[in-house]
């Protein structure tokens, strides 16, 4: 029982960690801006080196724990995290800065594949299951949403350096409680290294988001950008032929043939690639359009976190009641609705107008997280949860490198660092906010077709599982 609720413990303490480390630095940039003499482009790599690295590695890193040892590489990225992170706090220019958050992601993608991997471990019953993810969902969505704050008030307190310092303490106590607390574990029929996979997949996500980034500054039929749209679609076309020709892949496409498998991955990227990528530009609104100080722009999100916080830690008693599939889907409805109602801010609106939209989706965020981590992991046999929480990671994060390039060339987000037209700013907002909407309301219609297998119920994967191998 205290293996338990020590694993609990440091897998939420270092999904924390990783998870503000996305949406911590939001309300940071302008400052980080200043002070390294960067524009926008720049801003971009500061998110997207963070989550283009974390997205492109997830998935090994969690075949690697399976044939490893979970623990094992959980602690390693944990170093790797820490040690990033002071190089975050000591950069000198733009570039160091990203190359550092680079290495962070890389960090992240290890910690972040095994963490899923470890709670199945701890917590075999499904009852008891249900109610460490419910803590774990909590995590993810309040990390995210109070990222702002934390950030901000570090930011206004300290400066912006201290928003990666924070994390040396707790990479170092996390630490110590991985190699006291936690118990190993690992998949004895674990699958080789698929090289020419790993390959592909980070050049193929590589290529497309750097055509994503400059494609407004290049023009979007540019030689380099069809050159790197067409790198990318055909490393990305490589690894699905690798996957379905080698013996061992790092990817089984097979597991796709199960609903409630595909399901969690449809829903995983829609609410990354929306909800979680347009924080991006919507903190830059309430800074740079509204005039918000960082700390106040942090505490635009606070109402909605707190709500979040409490939804999530009730869906384990919700479960016995509602169907994961509903919460999922209706999840995703909520998400999408609270998005639209962002869309009343104005360019000179009240700090207030977002608080309607920005609780809906925190509460359909609550009701998220939780029922898809469950899908995860229960639609693979439980000895390879290490590869199912790579693969719902890798759409996680792909969705958030994504969405932030890809809404990037809806908004003139110059504009918002004095160099255009705010208006124009905010109406490139409303579309990325309508775009998002959609996405949302398009997964929520695809779960709800996708995730019907009962949550927890592994037999369909299990036999897929067997074929693959």
């Amino acid at each position: 029982m205290r293996t338990q609720r020590w694993t609990l413990v440091v897998v939420c303490a270092a999904t924390a960690m990783l998870m503000l480390d996305i949406a911590v630095v939001n309300t940071a940039l302008s400052k980080i801006a200043g002070d390294l003499h960067t524009g926008l482009h720049g801003l971009q790599w500061v998110v997207d080196a963070y989550t283009l690295a974390l997205a492109s590695t997830v998935l090994t890193a969690g075949a690697l724990a399976d044939r490893f040892g979970r623990r094992r590489l959980f602690t390693i990225g944990l170093a790797l995290f820490t040690v990033a992170s002071v190089l975050c706090a000591a950069a000198g220019d733009i570039a160091f800065l990203n190359s550092a958050r680079a290495l962070q992601g890389i960090g992240g993608a290890i910690m972040f594949a095994v963490s899923l991997a470890l709670l199945a471990n701890a917590f075999p019953d499904m009852k008891e299951r249900a109610g460490a993810l419910a803590a774990y969902g909590a995590t993810i969505g309040a990390s995210f949403a109070v990222g702002p704050l934390v950030g901000g008030a570090l930011t206004s307190g300290l400066g912006w350096r201290w928003i990666f310092l924070v994390n040396v303490p707790l990479g170092v106590a996390c630490l110590a409680i991985t190699r006291a607390r936690v118990a190993e574990s690992r998949d004895r029929f674990a699958r080789r290294v698929d090289v020419g996979g790993l390959v592909t997949l980070t050049a193929g996500l590589f290529l497309l988001i750097l055509a994503l980034l400059r494609g407004n500054e290049d023009g979007w039929g540019s030689a380099i950008i069809v050159a790197e749209l067409a790198g990318a679609g055909a490393f990305l076309a490589a690894f699905l032929a690798i996957e379905a020709q080698i013996a061992e892949p790092m990817l089984p496409l097979r597991l796709f043939r199960n609903g409630a498998f595909t399901g969690a991955q449809v829903g995983a990227f829609a609410i990354s690639a929306s909800f979680f990528a347009v924080f991006f530009y919507i903190t830059l609104y309430l800074q740079q359009i509204l005039g918000l100080s960082a700390i106040e722009a942090g505490l635009v999100y606070l109402p909605g976190t707190v709500i979040m916080f409490f939804v999530s830690g009730a869906t384990s008693a919700m479960g016995e009641r509602v169907s994961g599939r509903a919460m999922v889907s209706v999840g995703l409805v909520l998400v999408g609705i609270g998005m639209a109602l962002m869309t009343l801010a104005q360019v000179d609106s009240s700090w207030a107008i977002g608080l309607p939209g920005s609780i809906v989706a925190m509460i359909g965020t609550g009701l998220f997280n939780p029922a898809v981590s469950g899908f995860a992991l229960g639609s693979v046999p439980e000895r390879q949860s290490g590869l199912a929480a790579g693969v719902n990671d890798t759409f996680r994060q792909a969705g958030i490198a994504v969405g932030v390039a890809a809404l990037g060339a809806l908004i003139p987000a110059g504009a918002a660092l004095g160099q255009g037209d705010p208006a124009a700013y905010v109406s490139g907002m409303h579309d990325a906010l309508w775009v998002c909407a959609v996405l949302c309301f398009a997964g929520a219609i695809a779960c709800w077709r996708l995730l019907r297998a009962p949550l927890g119920a592994p037999a369909a994967a299990g036999h897929l599982m067997a074929d693959a191998a």
